[in-house]
């Protein structure tokens, strides 16, 4: 695929020093087309260079200036708090023009400076991988924690809206496009009976009790640049989704994807349980990186966070399985609903040990 982009006539639009070396894919992305771009001359340097994919992301320019505010901030909280605004955030390198992309006539192109000497890991090698992204997450919460997120372009509407996703749900079950509802209304059932969890963050941030926050929205350890040498968590990658919303919504979706004792589709639910010891182990490294700027509101909330993101996750399964798997990629058939199951089973265990998630989030 690389073949078809001209990668010296790119390089040529961003203000970077030196001479185009080389520029091969890089990483499992599979939303952006990602590429690691080599300068040499005095000292040889690296850049990520991505196409950006406008097909998901339609306004690229509303998208972009999302990514410059947040990382022109994070730089200078960095640089504040005595850190390297090289390691430590994204930055932005910016075309011969001044702006944040380049735009071929077709395709949408951005660069990164490239963060030496740090990785990415798919899987969580140990908890210590986990307590490590819960850090790097909560700095980023940190670092933000002054931002004005009504600034922030909303990049995917009511992502985390759960009021939203339940209406879509109950339509997606009465229209039955598919002839499906028979055969999952248990699961049905169950949603419907859990519905009063639908406004517990987001009545709270609009009434004021929970304060509107940048959130990442995709905060799995694979967008966590860990240090080679120290195996610490560093920078926060990819920004593609960073919207409005609740620092719950982040917490919660890490606790969703983490805490899960097997794989997110595992047909056999006898191997899906909630695992509290990682819960604990993320929610210390996340305070830990977090700090004073956490309101005793959100604090109390974080649990709410971590079982709110998994039903919702679990109904947005099963919501595209009735309208005939057309959201989520699937490789075989009941796919999504086995992920149905294991988010539903999730929530289950939380909920029952929902007191000792809450006394662990309010204990000082």
């Amino acid at each position: 695929m690389s073949e078809k982009y001209d990668f010296r006539k790119i390089y040529s639009q961003f203000a970077i020093e030196g001479e185009f070396e080389d520029c091969v894919r890089y990483g499992e992305g599979h939303i952006n087309d990602t590429f690691k771009l080599t300068v040499g001359g005095a000292k040889v340097r690296h850049y990520i260079l991505q196409r950006i994919n406008n097909r998901l992301f339609t306004d690229v320019g509303r998208l972009m200036r999302n990514i410059e505010l947040v990382t022109d901030f994070c730089r200078r909280s960095v640089e504040k708090n005595g850190g390297d605004p090289l390691r430590d955030c994204l930055n932005i390198v910016r075309t011969k023009e001044g702006k944040s992309f380049y735009f071929d006539g077709e395709n949408y192109f951005r660069v990164y400076v490239f963060i030496e000497d740090a990785t990415t890991y798919q899987i969580v090698r140990d908890p210590r991988d986990f307590y490590e992204s819960a850090v790097a997450f909560g700095n980023f919460a940190n670092l933000l924690a002054d931002f004005d997120a009504s600034l922030l372009y909303e990049v995917l509407p009511d992502f985390h809206n759960t009021k939203v996703r339940y209406a879509n749900f109950i339509k997606a079950v009465e229209a039955d496009v598919c002839g499906r509802r028979a055969e999952v209304q248990k699961e049905i059932d169950w949603v419907v009976a859990h519905r009063d969890l639908c406004g517990n963050i987001v009545d709270k941030i609009a009434d004021g009790r929970i304060p509107l926050r940048v959130t990442h929205n995709d905060t799995k350890l694979n967008n966590v640049m860990i240090d080679n040498k120290t195996g610490k968590g560093i920078a926060v990658i990819d920004l593609d989704t960073v919207m409005p919303g609740s620092l719950c919504y982040d917490f919660g979706d890490s606790i969703r994807f983490g805490c899960n004792s097997a794989a997110e589709d595992e047909p056999d639910l006898s191997k899906v349980e909630f695992r509290f010891d990682l819960y604990e182990t993320y929610l210390r490294g996340y305070l830990s990186a977090v700090g004073k700027s956490i309101t005793d509101e959100e604090r109390k909330n974080l649990p709410m966070g971590a079982v709110l993101m998994t039903y919702e996750c679990g109904m947005r399964f099963l919501t595209d399985y009735l309208e005939g798997d057309v959201y989520f990629r699937t490789h075989r058939p009941g796919q999504n609903l086995d992920r149905a199951h294991t988010q539903f089973k999730l929530v289950d265990g939380m909920l029952a040990v929902y007191d000792k998630m809450l006394a662990a989030a309010l204990e000082k």
